[in-house]
């Protein structure tokens, strides 16, 4: 069995279809949690995860990161993409943001 990074909605999604059969106790809280904190359908978030990439040259897991917490101010963007040590100008940070409020629903 492979592992990636996935964002939340899709372990949401994927818990979901295996609902039907009996979750074990982590599962069940894994779902409650990407339910509570899911922010974007899975779909959105896979398509954001990959522009993300894509255009701003970010790590899968920096993108799915940002995907995760759907920052609404550069200084929250910032934080998460400081914490490499990655210099990331402020028009970079003000097009990344207007990437992920085009998805925001």
């Amino acid at each position: 069995m492979d592992s990636k990074p996935t964002p939340t909605a899709e372990a949401k999604r994927t818990l979901e279809k295996a609902k039907g059969e009996e979750l074990g106790e982590f599962q069940r809280r894994t779902l409650d949690y990407a339910s509570k904190f899911s922010r974007i359908p899975a779909a959105k978030a896979e398509k954001l995860v990959k522009d993300l990439a894509e255009k701003f040259q970010l790590e899968r897991k920096d993108a799915i990161q940002i995907v995760n917490t759907m920052p609404r101010y550069t200084e929250e963007l910032r934080t998460i993409l400081t914490v490499k040590g990655k210099i990331v100008g402020a028009t970079e940070l003000e097009n990344i943001l207007k990437l992920v409020n085009g998805y925001r629903e």
